[in-house]
């Protein structure tokens, strides 16, 4: 059994922070099962239990050649052109562990978030197969961080968190209704996650990455799904206004994500980092779009930047009723700004369907592990 590293924060990392949080705690007398749903994902959470110390290889050392095949800026796959190729070795693992450190450190941030929100709904929902549920997911989550958190410090650097996603969590930890931290975290933060985990553990040759990205990503299906479930469950009862204005949250919570006007977006910090690396973006870039044709496949395998957006949280919205003309205008408005007439007309035309069995989705090709 081996032990996974203890993560040391750099001193420019900030301490400890909060945010003001008020909400009711809702008591539930009746302990027989309400939704067969809910109480299914419970029981599987239960079975499904593995254990970071126990069961990923932390003597393992990371495989720099392996490594660099992760790299992408921003939804571009640029491991796979012959520009990144050419590079040499360490400046290549210099620029993808300095940028993937920079997205993984976020991801364990985003973990710790999780981690609190899945308490927080243990206390607010009101059906006790939710609270179960709720409940088995906040183990899910610590044990999250700890495997996050000891894989980052393996790669000598842990970021603090971006403004965007610092913003996001604030506000699920802030509103007092269970039905918007459930629409922030388990369908958008969550699924979001979901997508960009698999896509990378897709992408990654790194065998304790790839292991420890495959275990996240297949209790995230189950989060996500947890969000899927019990908002269809409660979505049909409510007024237009109360489906409005969780849509609305759904979005902003997409938007600080992805797409912020303040600029705080994972890809442009990613964008510095690459140049403090000493590769200049301009040029690299100027290299890279003479080699459209060798990313295109790739990009529309992904969708890019905003793919995981239309090929996934939209559909999930969809699915929940949750995606109103209103909503759809709040993403389209989005994509125009940064992305322009075009590519906003062509997202917003996506068919994309979410997958029927998120679980079966994750592991496909990676059964085994």
């Amino acid at each position: 059994m081996s032990k996974p590293p203890t993560p040391e924060l750099p001193q420019q990392h900030p301490g400890p922070d909060s945010v003001h949080t008020a909400m009711d705690a809702v008591y539930n007398w009746n302990y027989e099962p309400e939704i067969d749903q809910l109480r299914t994902l419970y029981a599987n959470a239960l079975d499904r239990q593995w254990i970071a110390l126990r069961d990923l290889d932390w003597e393992h050392e990371i495989d720099k050649e392996a490594f660099c095949e992760t790299f992408n800026l921003g939804g571009l796959p640029v491991a796979e052109t012959k520009f990144w190729k050419s590079l040499p070795l360490e400046t290549r693992w210099q620029v993808s562990r300095t940028s993937s450190a920079f997205m993984l450190s976020n991801f364990l941030h985003g973990e710790q978030g999780a981690l609190m929100v899945a308490g927080q709904l243990v206390s607010a929902v009101p059906h006790m197969d939710g609270k179960f549920y709720a409940a088995t997911q906040t183990l899910d989550e610590a044990r999250h961080v700890e495997a996050f958190a000891a894989y980052v410090n393996k790669m000598g650097e842990v970021h603090p968190i971006s403004e965007g996603l610092k913003q996001l969590l604030d506000n699920v930890f802030a509103t007092d209704d269970w039905m918007f931290k459930a629409v922030g975290m388990q369908v958008v933060t969550e699924g979001l996650a979901l997508y960009f985990f698999r896509d990378m553990r897709n992408q990654t040759k790194e065998v304790l990455l790839q292991k420890l990205l495959t275990y996240v990503a297949r209790d995230e299906a189950r989060h996500t799904g947890y969000g899927i479930k019990y908002l269809s469950h409660v979505v049909p009862s409510l007024s237009e206004s109360q489906k409005q204005a969780i849509g609305d949250f759904a979005f902003e919570t997409t938007r600080l994500l992805m797409a912020s006007r303040a600029g705080m977006t994972m890809r442009d910090r990613i964008m510095s980092i690459w140049e403090s690396a000493g590769v200049d973006p301009n040029e690299a870039l100027q290299k890279l779009a003479a080699e459209r044709d060798v990313m295109a496949l790739q990009l529309e395998r992904t969708g890019g930047r905003y793919g995981p957006v239309s090929g996934f949280i939209i559909p999930t919205l969809r699915s929940i009723g949750l995606y109103s003309d209103r909503t759809a205008a709040h993403f389209k408005q989005m994509w125009t700004e940064t992305q322009g007439a075009e590519a906003a007309q062509r997202y917003a035309d996506s068919d994309a369907e979410l997958p029927e069995d998120l679980e079966h989705w994750v592991n496909a090709g990676f059964e085994t592990l």
